[in-house]
């Protein structure tokens, strides 16, 4: 088909357990990719994703949405005014309903959490090490620290709702410098003990505007303009790699009750 049809570029959608392997398949045909998350069910597997990416020199993306959100591009935007050395702390509360929590593509941690792991380390870098309780597969308290010194904390449920919001994001730099952002559309800042922007969308949660406003549209419309233009995204395999490390740093520290440090590998190029 792809013979035929010469696409510019090939969404893969299949569920976890087939992104990778059909990933490497397509880039290997010499077409870029963008995969639903997660890209893979283990961080190894992602990372066979990127470095095949990077030996074909084409772009593969993941469908990470909070990096395209309006609030975090806005809170991306806001943090990169401020030295590394100057943030302080990274603190997310982020809950669904229940996970049935019975099979490998279907558990909490994977399925619903890797949006905000993933946000996590856009915002204020990568993670150096984890410390995570846990209450069986539902609930996770983890303590993180960056590699730049900030240090951050998530609060991570499925005893909520997916129809009432209640994901808080709070971000402290030195100074008296701190960011809001509720239901991934809300947001006020402070900057120097001052509050000096506030903006509320006159919807009840983000999905009820636009696909830009959540990130699933403008994530689309990035994949096309990046391929057009010769470049990469802010969502490509590689850093969608660093989230899932992040992830198995979480799910080993809550079984082992140890903290874990994260190791990124680095590709060739």
């Amino acid at each position: 088909m792809l013979a035929e049809q010469k696409p510019d570029g090939v969404i893969i959608c299949t569920g976890p357990n087939g992104h990778a392997a059909l990933a490497n398949q397509v880039l290997r045909l010499g077409y870029p990719v963008y995969t639903e998350k997660p890209p893979a069910m283990t961080a190894q597997d992602a990372f066979e994703v990127a470095r095949v990416a990077d030996e074909t020199g084409l772009l593969c993306t993941t469908a990470f949405k909070k990096r395209y959100n309006v609030a975090y591009s806005r809170a991306k935007e806001w943090i990169a005014q401020f030295p590394a050395e100057d943030f302080y702390s990274l603190s997310i509360d982020y809950c669904s309903s229940q996970y049935s929590n019975d099979s490998p593509t279907r558990v909490f941690l994977f399925d619903f959490t890797i949006h905000v792991l993933d946000l996590t380390q856009y915002l204020f870098g990568d993670v150096d090490e984890v410390f995570a309780f846990s209450k069986g597969l539902d609930a996770y308290a983890v303590s993180l620290r960056f590699q730049n010194g900030a240090v951050g904390s998530l609060n991570l449920n499925d005893g909520r709702s997916f129809g009432i919001p209640t994901e808080e994001v709070e971000i402290t730099v030195r100074g008296g410098n701190f960011m809001t952002v509720h239901n991934s559309s809300v947001w006020r800042i402070t900057e120097n003990n001052k509050p000096c922007e506030w903006r509320e969308p006159p919807t009840f949660t983000s999905a009820g505007d636009s696909g830009n406003e959540t990130g699933h549209l403008a994530e689309i419309v990035d994949f096309l303009a990046a391929i057009r233009e010769g470049r990469t995204t802010r969502s490509n395999i590689y850093e969608s790699y660093k989230s899932m490390v992040l992830y198995e740093a979480i799910q080993k520290s809550s079984q082992t009750g140890q903290p874990i440090k994260l190791h990124f590998q680095a590709l060739s190029s």
